[in-house]
């Protein structure tokens, strides 16, 4: 007997993304939409495409996401960015998975990113596996984890093949604006546990071996270079990334002294 699929979501402000992937999910059984207090036309285009929305105070990833699951009442759910879409193949393997009984209970999905303009294939970013398919009440999400919680879930998973697409970062002004603010929220959650850095070792290994270790492993080890111009632009500023949440930890912790 077929399974029905609800497609979770969380929003704030997603009128330009909203469209292309409520689009590509509109086969789905139903769709929830947690809106987190969108200025623009977010609610509106939500609903246009049959959507059911609902509003809660932004705490965090995790608590959000974990609203929107709550609010399906289908056999399964998928949980779905706003910037991501399902390839036609990855459509089909969900439709035909979700035809009979599935032999797991939650299935990881390979992603595929578009950052500065080019589907980054290599350097560790590639195939980007996310646990976002799983029988409803099967899987939860961590909360006051920082912005990458992920859904938790006991027991044997499976894979599916095929990808779905994740329009990330079409230009450097959105990553940098990202990266900044992701940072600052995990250095928040660094200073809280006192992992301040606060000794010259690990503010050197935080602060500056440990950007460079990942750059070399990630751009060399892993092949980042054959992501050309723009694989080298993403590991440099990644690498950037690890510095600035640590030293944001370290910096807070001084603030407090």
């Amino acid at each position: 007997m077929r399974k029905t699929l609800s497609v979770a979501m969380i929003a704030m402000n997603e009128e330009a993304n909203l469209p292309r992937t409520l689009e590509n999910v509109r086969w789905a059984d139903e769709i929830i939409v947690v809106d987190s207090g969108s200025k623009d036309r977010t609610i509106e285009i939500a609903q246009s495409f049959g959507a059911k929305t609902s509003y809660h105070d932004f705490g965090g990833h995790g608590e959000q996401k974990n609203v929107a699951l709550d609010l399906c009442t289908c056999d399964w759910i998928l949980l779905l960015d706003a910037d991501e879409v399902l390839t036609p193949g990855l459509q089909d393997e969900i439709r035909q998975l979700l035809s009979n009984e599935p032999r797991y209970g939650a299935y990881w999905i390979p992603r595929l990113n578009l950052i500065f303009g080019r589907w980054m294939r290599h350097g560790g970013f590639y195939p980007d596996h996310k646990l976002r398919l799983f029988r409803r009440g099967a899987a939860r999400l961590s909360e006051g984890v920082g912005p990458h919680s992920t859904p938790q879930f006991e027991g044997r998973c499976g894979k599916l093949k095929h990808d779905m697409l994740h329009y990330a970062y079409p230009d450097m002004v959105i990553y940098l604006e990202h990266m900044n603010r992701y940072s600052s929220e995990i250095a928040d959650l660094l200073h809280k546990k006192g992992r301040n850095s606060k000794s010259l070792a690990a503010f050197l290994w935080n602060g500056v071996a440990n950007p460079a270790a990942t750059f070399i492993y990630n751009y060399f080890f892993r092949l980042g270079f054959l992501d050309g111009r723009e694989g080298l632009l993403l590991h440099l500023n990644h690498s950037v990334y690890i510095h600035w949440k640590f030293i944001k930890a370290w910096w807070a912790g001084r603030e407090k002294q």
